[in-house]
């Protein structure tokens, strides 16, 4: 709703950030006005002041209140290897593919942005140390760590920690890299040397460049959506190609699925795609340690790596002749060495498994990368596989075009399982009609759980910020920490079972025999089953995010175009109309749509659900 779409706006708050902008440099406004007015309202009760107005004089004569403001404001919550599974898979699955994707000799840089007080940055580097040996790490390793409050980067620095910041470590990594300090432990001073800390604001500051893997962990829900938007492209510039993000579990990127892709949503880590802009693929030879390889080495280190490559690749260049083919090519596509050099238009593989030629010609003139999916190739008897195929045009330092890369990768794989979840779900169509009469009361209640999902997570953080507190104050209110610290337990199993209700409800969504459509108020896809992915052919990450009447399937949804308008517009109204269809496997059916309005619990219409099912299996 946009911060409640400036139900909260008050000309005295704004002015008090607008004075704190002008006189300290800190810019609120991209912050939610919700959460801001909380925190500092909770500032002015400390003081025993009622009113914005009054409060900003106090700030005016009072230059020692900021420090107290902004403590208030940037409430910092962090600990080591926070969310264990989100860790274990950087651990396990990240870091390797790096170093897999980096030489021996190449600099990995991080950047940990909103570090707080340096337990996520000191996080990265026993990380790191682990998978490449401390010698390795201390020569390699650039650990960026940027935060807006001073005071908590000062903390960073000192890289002091008590029992209670260091609960989460284990045992092993307490010994390696943490030295006894009295009754505290300090992070060891020779692996410090690589994680450095600077004061970076996210809205209004450069981004850091050049980083391979961006560390940005729950500090986004602070922000508005235009604010999120412009940080998520200095993050996008920040990183370099292929460079991998790292989330929070509590933001999902939904909105800039175009420049990001998932590596695995679950644990909330994404690889950047490069933008249009780019052209083409370039090549940095600045990233080439030339001083150690002579130019003959660093050539056929090149072409080792080429013919090694485990995909298969193709090289075409300007004047349309196969330039470079590896083993993989080779042995694929039947090709020999003796076909390097000839005319592409003279071999088979330039039209089978896909006609290549005019690709090559629209990726070296648009001067963009082109990708095909879905290549079903009949390679010979009982042998089918499944390709996609990357065109990429490339592109040298002068920025004029040299050749195209075409590489196939082999998806046969992932295609079976594909097949294999499909069958199972047709298996599962028998419970459609038992599930049928309780489907509108599941949604409705989804839809509350969602909504109660999200309030117990905010009041979960501000209790989790409380505690840490009132963790600093004295012995007085040791009593209370602990009835908070109770509540906090409570509200987090709250929040589990709500999560394993919502999964449970998805799982059913999942498991309809009908295909299901939920669209918004702008008639944009917000929910597309298994049903309907079985019914049409297009996944559920194709429909998603689009708009209804622009879906390329075989239903005539322009004829469905007043039936939806209908029901965004009256909560009461529900139509069942059938049509002329053409299923996924290009077969004519019948399709018969019930439309129906999707209401909130004030019974308003926030959208509409779409039941298809053929007609035939109706009948039946």
């Amino acid at each position: 709703m946009s911060d409640q779409k400036e139900l909260d706006f008050d000309e005295g708050f704004e002015a008090i950030l607008d004075y704190v902008k002008e006189a300290r440099g800190f810019d609120f406004t991209g912050y939610k006005r919700s959460s801001l007015m909380r925190r500092v309202g909770r500032r002015m009760t400390q003081v025993g002041i009622a009113g914005y107005p009054e409060y900003l004089d106090y700030l005016q004569v009072n230059a020692d209140e900021f420090a107290a403001l902004f403590n208030t404001i940037l409430i910092n919550v962090t600990s080591f290897f926070r969310d264990d599974d989100a860790w274990d898979y950087l651990r396990s699955d990240v870091i390797p593919m790096l170093l897999a994707e980096h030489s021996p000799e190449d600099q990995l840089r991080i950047w940990s942005a909103g570090c707080a007080s340096g337990e996520e940055a000191y996080s990265l580097a026993i990380a790191f140390a682990e998978a490449m040996g401390l010698e390795q790490f201390r020569q390699r390793v650039k650990i960026y760590a940027t935060d807006v409050d001073e005071e908590a980067l000062v903390q960073a620095r000192a890289a002091t920690y008590g029992e209670r910041e260091l609960a989460g470590v284990p045992e092993e990594y307490l010994d390696r890299y943490f030295e006894p300090q009295g009754s505290r432990h300090v992070f060891h001073k020779d692996l410090r040397r690589s994680v450095i800390f600077g004061r970076n604001d996210l809205v209004q500051d450069a981004p850091i460049s050049r980083i391979d893997l961006l560390v940005c962990r729950n500090t986004l829900m602070y922000f508005t959506a235009e604010s999120q938007a412009s940080i998520l492209r200095k993050l996008h510039f920040a990183l370099v190609p292929r460079g991998v993000l790292f989330m929070g579990k509590a933001e999902l990127l939904l909105s800039h699925s175009r420049i990001f892709d998932p590596i695995d949503l679950r644990h909330r880590f994404f690889r950047k795609i490069p933008t249009s802009t780019l052209g083409g693929v370039f090549y940095d030879h600045s990233m080439l340690n030339t001083q150690r390889h002579s130019p003959g080495e660093l050539e056929e280190l090149r072409s080792l790596a080429f013919g090694a490559t485990p995909v298969a690749q193709v090289v075409v260049n300007t004047e349309g002749v196969v330039a470079l083919a590896n083993q993989q090519a080779q042995q694929l596509f039947s090709l020999s060495d003796r076909d390097v050099g000839r005319p592409l238009r003279d071999l088979e593989i330039s039209y089978r498994p896909i006609e290549l030629r005019a690709l090559i010609d629209q990726a070296r003139e648009e001067r963009r990368a082109l990708r095909v999916k879905d290549i079903e190739w009949q390679r010979g008897p009982g042998e089918v596989l499944a390709l996609e195929l990357h065109v990429s045009p490339l592109i040298s330092l002068s920025d004029e075009p040299i050749g195209v890369s075409v590489v196939f990768h082999d998806v046969t794989t992932n295609h079976r399982l594909l097949t294999e979840l499909a069958n199972a779900n047709r298996q599962r169509e028998n419970a459609y009609e038992e599930l049928q009469s309780t489907t509108e009361e599941l949604e409705t209640t989804n839809e509350e759980l969602q909504s109660t999902v999200e309030e117990l997570e905010t009041t979960n953080e501000e209790l989790q910020s409380t505690n840490e507190e009132l963790e600093t104050t004295n012995e007085e209110l040791q009593s209370t920490n602990d009835e908070l610290q109770t509540i906090n337990n409570a509200l987090r199993d709250r929040t589990r079972e709500l999560d394993d209700v919502n999964e449970f409800l998805e799982s059913i969504l999942t498991s309809l025999r009908a295909g299901i459509v939920v669209v918004d108020q702008e008639m944009r896809v917000v929910a597309w089953n298994a049903g309907a992915e079985d019914l049409w052919g297009l996944r559920r990450d194709e429909a998603e995010g689009e708009h209804l009447l622009n879906l390329d399937i075989g239903l005539p949804l322009d004829n469905l175009r007043p039936v939806v308008r209908s029901a965004l517009a009256d909560s009461s109204y529900a139509k069942e109309t059938v049509l002329d269809a053409v299923n996924r496997r290009g077969r004519s059916v019948l399709i018969r749509v019930t439309c129906g309005a999707l209401r909130n619990r004030d019974g308003a219409s926030t959208g509409a659900i779409l039941v298809m099912e053929t007609a035939d299996e109706v009948t039946e």
